[in-house]
């Protein structure tokens, strides 16, 4: 007869202080952040390459007839055939027979004969009102891991794709963002941090005018903020291996900002810090040159991020279906009313002393989305959610799938991911979720420029 089996103790008793004190390090010194940041950096660096080209370049793949006819451009692939044979001076494509493989520049230009030779009721270009400015897109969050930068990727990609041209601006000291899109940020003057620096230095400029007229000692602008002043869009906006999708990259010196705005606050308190952003989009013409202009923010809510909010159009707060993502996520909805509220009521005092009046901030919609979502495990949660947030919530959740991990292992997108390298239903599914979110978002974009190019009309009648 056997004896029986001891129970098992739980790992974490029992432990010898000797043996445990044995198996630590030396004492770490500040030095060691530096030899493990030198670890990170490289491995960071040979990781990103997969997702580059042998010459370390990160390329756009090519984009087949079936992708073309099914996602694309809302044409049969036979006719597709038809058309380009008739017309030899359209892109004809790499390869043979009915597999053909496209540039997205070709992609574009096809767009381009379809809208003007094409059925007028389909739409091969996006609908995009003229004269109207580019609508310009926060995608924040004060909790990390929820999916923010993923979010706001794919987003950017999907307009991308659907015919747009994009400008994302990469607010996060982490670059994460910058590092999907292949942007080498080599210092911080080549991130936003020259555009806050020249609002500032603006600011300083007009009020030392003021001051000299009066009399009275100017405020003094150092290097940093003269150089601020020769600051111009092409000095810090990059292409990308997306033919339409430009950047402005981040990398880890912007994080310098958040310490230096309110310096420069203190420096001219009559300095409006939430605006330098948009200042920047609207003054230097930004905003006509593009039609969406996507804002991936850090996870705080610091003064890059007050700015990137001040300046939106569209704020998307991506969450998880947990109860901790939720009630963070009610905290930052706490925090975006006491920060913008109390910059109202301290600024429309000074307003309404001066005769001057009253500013006020405001979004076209807010929405938050459900991102990484397992329906199995999940629903009651997101259920609960749908129904605390109401109409600040997506409709559609966003499914976490294979294809997500897949393509974040190649440090790619989902719509850079090349179809052949999965199952094709795995695919189609894949790219599924995140066409349905930006099938909610892209009803949000042209429902808000709608009712700017028809607010005149209802004004007026």
């Amino acid at each position: 007869m056997s004896r029986p089996t001891p129970p098992t103790l739980p790992p974490y008793l029992n432990l010898d202080p000797e043996a445990a004190a044995k198996r630590l390090p030396d004492p770490i010194g500040t030095s060691r952040f530096a030899k493990a940041a030198a670890f990170c950096a490289k491995g960071r660096e040979d990781l990103a390459q997969r997702g580059y080209a042998p010459d370390g370049e990160k390329r756009l793949r090519k984009f087949s007839t079936w992708e073309i006819t099914k996602y694309l451009i809302p044409i049969a692939p036979a006719h597709l055939r038809r058309v380009l044979k008739a017309n030899p001076d359209l892109p004809q494509g790499e390869g043979e027979g009915g597999s053909k493989w496209f540039t997205l520049e070709e992609v574009l230009a096809l767009r381009q004969y379809f809208a003007s030779e094409g059925v007028s009721t389909k739409e091969y270009l996006p609908y995009r009102p003229k004269g109207l400015p580019a609508k310009v897109v926060a995608v924040a969050n004060f909790k990390g891991g929820v999916g923010k930068t993923s979010t706001a990727a794919h987003l950017a990609m999907s307009a991308a794709l659907d015919g747009y041209k994009v400008l994302v601006i990469d607010l996060d000291s982490q670059g994460s963002m910058t590092s999907i899109l292949g942007g080498k940020v080599a210092d911080e003057w080549q991130t936003v941090f020259p555009l806050m620096a020249k609002d500032y230095a603006k600011a300083v400029v007009a009020e030392n005018e003021v001051r000299v007229a009066a009399e009275q000692p100017e405020i003094p602008l150092d290097e940093t903020l003269q150089e601020a002043l020769k600051t111009s869009p092409q000095d810090v906006i990059q292409n990308t291996h997306w033919p339409n999708i430009d950047l402005i990259g981040a990398q880890l010196n912007l994080y310098w900002a958040e310490f230096q705005i309110p310096v420069w606050r203190m420096g001219l308190r009559s300095w409006p810090l939430w605006d330098g952003l948009t200042n920047f989009l609207q003054d230097e013409g930004i905003l006509d040159q593009y039609d969406v202009v996507f804002l991936d923010t850090p996870p705080a809510l610091g003064y890059l991020t007050i700015n990137a909010l001040a300046a939106s159009d569209i704020l998307l707060v991506p969450l998880g279906a947990s109860f901790l993502e939720f009630d963070s996520t009610g905290r930052f909805f706490d925090m975006l009313y006491t920060t913008f509220a109390s910059i109202e009521d301290g600024e429309n005092t000074a307003q309404r002393a001066a005769g001057l009046p009253e500013i006020k901030f405001e979004w076209d919609v807010v929405r938050a989305i459900v991102t990484r979502f397992d329906a199995s495990q999940q629903t009651d949660m997101a259920n609960v959610i749908q129904a605390y947030f109401g109409d600040f919530m997506n409709a559609y959740r966003q499914d976490y799938t294979a294809l997500v991990g897949q393509a974040g292992e190649q440090v790619n997108g989902i719509y850079e991911a090349d179809y052949r390298d999965f199952n094709r239903d795995t695919y189609v599914r894949g790219r599924e979720t995140f066409d349905r979110t930006y099938a909610e978002f892209k009803e949000l974009l042209i429902g808000c420029w709608w009712r700017d190019a028809h607010m005149g009309d209802e004004q007026d009648g």
